[in-house]
């Protein structure tokens, strides 16, 4: 690890009032959940009762309302996060909300790991795998419900199917999360992307709402990114970054 980078760094985030973490997949990959698109990713994990499947199809609106019974099975199979716990880089950025340096956590992760590290500010822009509800009737169901359900397509009481509460490929983004992730980056002094290809959209276009003092990027490649004035880039494991710095500032993770 770049020692003078990691200074660099903690240099940024002493003289920031108003930080917001921009994360994807590579944040909860140190945590054991799979990614989409590296070698081990979802998409590259054969198994041969979805291998006729597209990946994208999988994970669609078309998926869950024309052939539920596969969409549900990959959703049990694959998505399912309950027992996974947050690494340094969730437990890094609770604490960094606790000292007030911290305004928001923008996620396109659906584990909800974040809010179990205790960060309390989480804009989940994909939503969580960990709601559920009724696409009739609207009524809400705990996060075990699907994955404990006797039934292969869930049902509500109405008759309604019961889906998770994420956004699925040909699915709107929800306009609450994203109208609050797209304010919360405007207003920072510093914006930390982490753990993103930053190839996903439109959600990848927010960064762009960005015009503060601090740039940090923080991933195993490095990303093509329009330069700020203060521009660091880190090619290393966000939660091996976050536990150095954490070291160095005293912080307990």
């Amino acid at each position: 690890m770049d020692e003078q980078k990691l200074e660099q760094l903690r240099t940024y985030i002493d003289d920031a009032q108003k930080i917001v973490f921009f994360g994807g997949a590579g944040v909860s990959t140190e945590s054991g959940v799979p990614d989409f698109r590296s070698k081990d990713g979802l998409y590259n994990q054969h198994d041969v009762r979805f291998d006729k499947y597209r990946p994208e199809y999988l994970l669609s609106h078309s998926c869950l309302m024309h052939e539920p019974e596969v969409y549900f099975e990959f959703h049990r199979q694959k998505m399912d996060t309950r027992r996974i716990e947050p690494n340094n880089a969730h437990k890094y950025l609770a604490e960094l909300e606790k000292m007030g340096k911290l305004t928001a956590v923008v996620t396109q992760n659906i584990d909800g790991l974040h809010q179990k590290a205790g960060s309390k500010k989480v804009y989940e822009i994909h939503g969580s795998a960990l709601r559920n509800y009724c696409i009739r009737c609207g009524k809400t169901f705990p996060e075990d419900y699907i994955f404990e359900s006797a039934e292969a397509i869930p049902h509500c009481e109405c008759g309604g199917m019961i889906r998770p509460d994420i956004t699925l490929y040909e699915e709107s983004l929800p306009e609450d999360a994203v109208g609050a992730s797209i304010s919360a980056i405007a207003d920072a002094d510093m914006l930390i992307i982490g753990g993103t290809s930053l190839t996903v959209y439109p959600a990848a276009s927010y960064i762009n709402y960005f015009s503060g003092k601090y740039l940090v990027i923080i991933n195993r490649d490095a990303l093509d990114v329009r330069a700020a004035k203060n521009t660091l880039m880190i090619t290393d494991k966000i939660g091996e970054v976050f536990a150095a710095l954490a070291e160095k500032q005293g912080i307990k993770l």
